[in-house]
C-alpha cells in the first residue's frame, strides 16, 4: 500500500487535470510546480535551503508556463527533495511522517505525464491544439 495509493494518487492528479483544457492545463500545472516549490516552507526542515529550492521552483514553474518538459523537470526535483525530506525526517505533512515517501513516488508519475510519455500527455495535446489553432487562423473566411 505504501507504494500503490501515492501511484494511485498521482494517476488521479493527471486523469483530473486531463480535464481542463489547452492552454490553462499547461498554467494550472505551472501554478502547481510553484506550490509544490514552497510546499516545505512552513517546516523549515532544511533551513534556509528551502528558501533556495522555492526560488529554484519558481525559475522552473515561469519556464513552464511555455514549456511542459519544464514542468516535468519540477516534478522530478520535488521528487529529489521530497527524498532528502524523508531520509532527514521531515515529511512534508507534520502528522504523516510517510507523506514525503509517498510525495516522492507519486511525483514521477505526474513527471511521465508531463514528458508526454504516457497515453494522451499534455505535450500531446499541446501541439494539437497549436495545429488547429494554426490552422484555424490560416483558413478563409
Amino acid at each position: 500500500m505504501t507504494i500503490v495509493v501515492p501511484v494511485l494518487i498521482g494517476v488521479a492528479y493527471v486523469v483530473v487535470n486531463s480535464l481542463i483544457r489547452e492552454p490553462h492545463r499547461q498554467a494550472v500545472n505551472a501554478l502547481m510546480i510553484a506550490g509544490a516549490g514552497a510546499a516545505y516552507l512552513s517546516g523549515g526542515g532544511l533551513g534556509v535551503a528551502e528558501l533556495g529550492f522555492t526560488a529554484v521552483m519558481t525559475f522552473v514553474a515561469y519556464r513552464g508556463l511555455r514549456s511542459w518538459n519544464w514542468i516535468g523537470v519540477g516534478w522530478l526535483l520535488h521528487t529529489a527533495w521530497d527524498i532528502v525530506h524523508h531520509v532527514k525526517g521531515s515529511p512534508i505533512l507534520p502528522f504523516e511522517p510517510g507523506s514525503s515517501y509517498g510525495c516522492a513516488i507519486c511525483d514521477p508519475v505526474i513527471a511521465l505525464w508531463c514528458f508526454g510519455l504516457v497515453t494522451n500527455g499534455p505535450r500531446r495535446s499541446s501541439r494539437a491544439c497549436r495545429r488547429g489553432a494554426a490552422a484555424a487562423s490560416s483558413s478563409p473566411r
